[in-house]
């Protein structure tokens, strides 16, 4: 960069002038106190510096006040949030540093071409932290808005940024050095296997944040389920390397991000997104308590207004059947016959169908499942209208609250564990 700067074109010429008359004046002026020719050049290169020091930070503070106040103006005016975190981010405060440079890049070639190496340099890293403050002010924004707060956008920022230090830093050495670009990048092909083995996590997070984008597999907010991970909760973060995972104990969990490509997991946004949240729950009935209905507790039953008109029915289809078989019905197991567990099946679906928490456009059904050692179960499988945790835990528990109560109206039992204390 320094080669550009010849000191014979303008505007650079009056700056040589100005600058050597300045030198020679105190030098004269340090010599006519009896003062050696090299003492006077050392007090006068102090004196120089000092300067320029001064002029440097007088420049800086200037332009970073008209900048910072331009920038305050831009966002009073606007009702973006952008402009505030770009202020947030001490962005123009950064650029306040250019005018600076470019005095220098003015007066030090005058003096020392060395200098300008370390200049150079410096630009590349103010260059680097300023494009490191405008993409976190974007990620800020993304974060903020409710459209785009889904979008890892840490990751395409953290891929930007490797990509910028791997530029900067071939940059920086190439100015102190004084070589050419190519040769250090002729010379990563040998290394090319360090860097793999170094950046191994970060080239498979890279690798897996692209195909979680592209398929959509994860966003912030999502609530995920990875038990071997013990993740159960909402995702807050998705970088190059790890997914940040918010329990619903507020604990944190990290999962690697090659993880939820190479392993499986649950996200419930689907859910989130549907009509309904499922409920799929059973109650154990008692196999002995399971029995036909005699026509005094079929009437009886008629008393329910969910399964009057069922019971209505039935009992008439059922008769007319038993009729043209010529059952006999002295015993009860001859022809067609009500059970009391039929009818509280029956019963459970016109309750579900019934309650205004339940969606009627999703599945809903009450159905009977293999019996078991601990009773046959009988399960509730259907959908909640609300799909929010608190508020579809107290519906599943209203629902099973009632048929709890209602068993004993159907003459069922619910099994239960008798336990016996041995001596």
């Amino acid at each position: 960069m320094s080669k550009f700067l010849s000191l014979k074109d303008p505007p650079y010429w009056w700056v040589f002038y100005f600058c050597s008359m300045y030198r020679e004046e105190i030098i004269e002026f340090l010599s006519n106190y009896g003062l050696s020719s090299y003492l006077s050049n050392l007090i006068s290169s102090a004196i120089i510096i000092l300067s320029i020091s001064i002029i440097v930070v007088i420049i800086n503070y200037v332009t970073r006040r008209i900048i910072l106040s331009f920038f305050k103006r831009i966002a009073k005016s606007t009702s973006s949030t952008f402009d505030d975190l770009l202020i947030k981010n001490r962005v123009p405060r950064l650029l306040s540093f250019i005018p600076s440079l470019f005095f220098l890049y003015l007066i030090v070639p005058t003096y020392t071409d060395n200098l300008v190496i370390i200049i150079e340099a410096l630009t590349i890293v103010l260059f680097i932290v300023t494009v490191k403050s405008i993409l976190g002010t974007v990620k800020d924004y993304f974060k903020q808005s409710s459209s785009l707060k889904h979008i890892p956008i840490d990751s395409y920022i953290q891929v930007i940024m490797i990509f910028i230090w791997f530029i900067g830093i071939i940059l920086i050495l190439s100015v102190l050095t004084g070589r050419e670009i190519g040769t250090f990048l002729a010379s990563l092909g040998a290394l090319s296997a360090i860097i793999i083995l170094v950046f191994r996590d970060t080239i498979l997070g890279f690798v897996s944040s692209i195909q979680i984008t592209v398929n959509d597999t994860v966003r912030i907010g999502d609530w995920i389920t990875m038990k071997g991970s013990d993740a159960d909760g909402t995702v807050i973060e998705v970088n190059l390397s790890t997914v940040k995972v918010q329990n619903f104990d507020n604990t944190i969990t990290t999962i690697p991000t090659y993880k939820l490509v190479s392993d499986s997991f649950i996200n419930w946004r689907g859910m989130e997104e549907s009509k309904g949240r499922r409920i799929k729950r059973s109650l154990l009935i008692k196999p002995s308590s399971v029995r036909f209905l005699e026509n005094e507790e079929i009437a009886e039953l008629k008393k329910v207004k969910l399964i009057k008109d069922y019971l209505t029915k039935k009992s008439s289809e059922i008769e007319l059947h038993n009729k043209k078989e010529n059952a006999d019905k002295t015993m009860l197991l001859n022809g067609r016959n009500l059970t009391n567990l039929g009818v509280f099946r029956t019963y459970i679906e016109e309750y579900l169908k019934s309650h205004p928490m339940t969606n009627d456009d999703l599945t809903m059904m009450c159905r009977q499942l293999e019996p078991t050692s601990q009773g046959i179960p009988i399960q509730i499988y259907t959908f909640s209208k609300d799909k929010e945790w608190t508020k579809y835990e107290a519906l599943t528990s209203d629902i099973f609250d009632h048929l709890l109560s209602s068993v004993k109206y159907f003459k069922l039992e619910c099994f239960e564990l008798n336990q016996y204390i041995s001596n």
